[in-house]
């Protein structure tokens, strides 16, 4: 039996932050440290590690594409990280901190306006909530952390889980609205939510490995993901027994 939907979960890297030149400018960084130490790492090369990486459920995707290209030298590693990390507070400000994605804004007020209540359900330091609220982001949601203030990351269900809990919902009352397969579809539809994969940005390539990791929809826009959540709220999907055989 179905139940109603009363909560939508958001990440927030991809949903609502693209993203879009803090993932370029990374991955120009770690090029550029690469070939600085004598690693002629091509563009192509390049590529192919970020493709494996995905394609490979890897929960830190950077540090699997150093892991890669360095051919697990962790002299190397290290180095590169360290440049990456140094680096971090160039990229915030080139990118403002934030790279709010059109429309999603009225999309929250209008969530809200209907009843559903809101939470955050990302792998995130503290500080963007900070950013958040000071674009009016965070005063649409009703439950407000994030990995960096609750020490849980996703692929991690209790992340999840304790966002639900403190919303006051089952899991099965909830909608994880995320970009990627490992990190949100999988953990909700473990824990028997509605999944809802925005696809978009460095994952959108990303393929569920069966059956069990198939989001319940797939969405491209922020006018579709509107839709799509009206949607399942007037008709929830059937997330009992999602697991199938095993």
């Amino acid at each position: 039996m179905t139940q109603q939907i009363k909560a939508v979960l958001f990440d927030v890297g991809g949903p609502l932050d693209t993203e879009t030149i803090m993932d370029s400018e990374i991955d120009e960084q770690i090029k550029r440290s690469f070939r600085s130490r004598g690693l002629s790492i091509s563009d192509e090369e390049y590529s192919a590690a970020n493709q494996w990486a995905i394609d490979s459920f890897a929960p830190k995707t950077y540090h699997s594409i150093m892991w890669k290209i360095a051919e697990a030298d962790m002299d190397l590693i290290h180095s590169v990280e360290a440049d990456l990390m140094q680096t971090v507070p160039e990229r915030n400000e080139s990118r403002g901190h934030f790279e709010l994605r059109d429309g999603s804004l009225g999309l929250l007020a209008e969530l809200k306006e209907d009843g559903l209540l809101l939470g955050l359900a990302a792998n995130q330091p503290k500080i963007a909530l900070e950013n958040m609220d000071r674009l009016g982001i965070l005063e649409y949601f009703n439950y407000r952390e994030v990995s960096g203030s609750i020490n849980l990351r996703k692929p991690d269900p209790r992340l999840l889980l304790h966002a639900c809990e403190t919303l006051g919902v089952e899991p099965s009352e909830a909608i994880m609205v995320g970009d990627r397969i490992d990190n949100d579809v999988v953990p909700a539809r473990m824990l028997g939510m509605t999944a809802i994969r925005f696809v978009s940005g460095r994952h959108r390539t990303q393929q569920p490995r069966s059956w069990n990791e198939v989001p319940h929809a797939n969405v491209r826009s922020v006018d579709e993901l509107g839709s799509t959540i009206r949607k399942f709220v007037q008709s929830p999907p059937n997330t009992s027994g999602d697991d199938g055989p095993e």
